[in-house]
């Protein structure tokens, strides 16, 4: 410290100062820094998440499925009809941006939005099957946790539509199930699409409604079809419905 500087400061000031100089520096734990800084981030997200636009500008539909079955399969083709549909509608279609079932929504969404201005969107994750996000999607978002990923689904969508899948359709598929059976998001369509998902429901029934671990109204949170066409008839519906209330938001109140 320079000589003008001490002159500006007291005895006491300077024991204290000398003392603390003699002490030796704590150490801290990294991993305690890291789990405070992990549930800051945390409580940061959940306070964003009080956040809720006024008005919604777009309907969008997040479809859940394998990224496995291929060009050929029927199921990748039904899909991408489906998705078609929805975008001729003007419904944004969003995917985890990955091959398979999900390029074939993608892929239907960018050949149904010549007719409208709906767009296509890749929530892509880095996975060891899949480097980089199909050709299909007007926006990529990339994500390196699950978490992040399916917290922006449920943030995007305005309905969800699960078609053939595994563990990762299944997660999804139950996230947002959750969320709707407890109320933490307001309610929105979701529809379970083709012959894979009534024997799951019937599991759920015999195994969990039975023993009362779930709510037998907690089923009719989701509607399962088994066809595309029924899924478009639901979304379509949906869909009017989100549209009447846009213009009543922005026609204001009295009117």
């Amino acid at each position: 410290m320079a000589d003008d500087d001490r002159k500006t400061t007291t005895p006491q000031l300077e024991e204290l100062r000398d003392a603390q100089a003699k002490k030796p520096r704590a150490t801290v734990d990294p991993t305690y820094i890291l789990d405070k800084a992990i549930y800051q981030l945390w409580e940061t997200i959940n306070d964003l998440d009080q956040i809720q636009p006024e008005h919604v500008s777009h309907y969008r539909v997040s479809i859940f499925g394998s990224s496995r079955i291929q060009r050929g399969d029927p199921i990748y083709e039904e899909v991408k009809k489906l998705s078609y549909e929805l975008a001729r509608m003007g419904v944004d279609i969003v995917t985890g941006g990955g091959p398979g079932l999900m390029e074939a929504a993608n892929a239907g969404a960018v050949e149904g939005q010549t007719e409208s201005h709906a767009r296509s969107f890749g929530l892509a994750i880095h996975l060891p099957t899949e480097e980089a996000a199909n050709p299909f999607v007007n926006k990529v978002f990339r994500h390196r946790t699950f978490f992040s990923r399916l917290h922006h689904f449920v943030r995007l969508s305005s309905a969800f539509i699960v078609v053939p899948g595994g563990i990762g359709t299944a997660l999804e598929l139950f996230m947002v199930w959750q969320l709707l059976q407890v109320k933490h998001m307001r309610q929105h369509p979701v529809i379970l699409v083709g012959t894979m998902w009534p024997g799951l429901i019937d599991w759920i029934r015999s195994s969990m409604v039975e023993r009362g671990l779930v709510s037998p109204s907690d089923l009719d949170v989701i509607k399962i079809v088994s066809s595309a066409e029924e899924a478009i008839h639901i979304i379509r519906t949906s869909f009017e419905r989100f549209k009447e209330e846009k213009e009543h938001d922005l026609a204001g109140p009295g009117t």
